[in-house]
């Protein structure tokens, strides 16, 4: 088993780059740190710090170790909040976290009590390690890949829209076609938060998909993409609220059958028979009436 105060203090070497800075960040004299690394070393069978006059210098082995220390440390400060029950942390993919999560997060604080909370906010596969490492207590994403030892519920389905500039061809119809789409290309956003699932499964095989042409990392990016006539998107309606209020950005919906991209909550399901954490069952409870005086 790792100990974790000599977990602790190889971060601090890690960052110090000495073992005086390391000792006074750590409150501790200095042939301690010196100690806790020895011994680190000699469980994990590894020299971790090439030693010389200018400092100390982490080897490839300590490397490969730094984001499992990392990540012990953390799960080791969860566990600490998990069990005192003071502390929320919520992990969201992109567009989820930035869009959608902020006014249920509030009306959940309105309820429970002003208790303190984090927002991580990353792409979906990176929320999803981070609920298996238990570095999160909460999951809210655009997909779910059945992870072992977590638990996973639909939430809702959120409509996803064309994005246009507002002298785009496409921009005077008010609806458009499954048949119409397959004939442009499109622009593509963050990678991982399952678009590509999505239009699988709308088109279905029987319309040729339309090719994604550009992958450009976030929604945020693509809208600026397509304002300035690079070309035309897909994104939650949602996540252009605000632009097509303005008139920088025309959203135009689908004809029957809509194309909505389904939400999931997930969480670490523990032992059977527990019930899910108390923002699950907020959000899962028909929270939204509380949700519509903040939208």
């Amino acid at each position: 088993m790792l100990n974790l105060v000599w977990v602790q203090t190889f971060l601090a070497l890690i960052e110090q780059k000495s073992f005086q800075g390391t000792a006074e960040k750590l409150g501790i004299a200095q042939p301690t740190a010196t100690l806790h690394i020895q011994k680190l070393e000699e469980q994990l069978g590894k020299p971790l710090f090439l030693r010389s006059r200018t400092g100390c210098e982490p080897t490839r082995d300590a490397l490969n170790f730094l984001p499992y220390a990392q990540s012990i440390l953390r799960v080791n400060d969860r566990a600490l909040a998990a069990v005192s029950g003071d502390h929320l942390r919520i992990g969201a993919s992109s567009n989820v976290g930035i869009y959608l999560l902020q006014p249920h997060i509030r009306s959940y604080l309105q309820t429970h009590g002003d208790k303190a909370y984090d927002i991580v906010i990353d792409r979906n596969p990176a929320i999803a390690q981070k609920l298996e490492n238990s570095e999160i207590d909460v999951a809210v994403m655009e997909w779910w890949d059945n992870r072992d030892g977590c638990h996973a519920q639909y939430w809702k389905s959120e409509p996803v829209v064309v994005i246009v500039p507002p002298d785009h061809a496409l921009g005077y119809q008010a609806h458009i076609s499954r048949d119409e789409l397959s004939r442009h290309d499109l622009l593509g956003g963050e990678p991982g938060t399952g678009t590509g699932r999505m239009l699988a499964r709308y088109f279905g095989g029987s319309v040729p998909m339309p090719r994604v042409a550009m992958q450009l990392g976030s929604t945020e990016a693509v809208k600026q993409a397509v304002k300035a006539g690079l070309g035309i998107s897909l994104v939650l309606a949602s996540a252009v609220a605000d632009e097509v209020k303005a008139g920088s950005l025309r959203a135009i919906p689908f004809v029957a059958p809509p194309l909505e991209k389904e939400l999931y909550v997930a969480w670490r399901s523990g032992l059977p028979g527990m019930h899910a954490p108390a923002f699950v069952q907020h959000l899962l409870s028909g929270a939204d009436l509380a949700v519509a005086q903040f939208s």
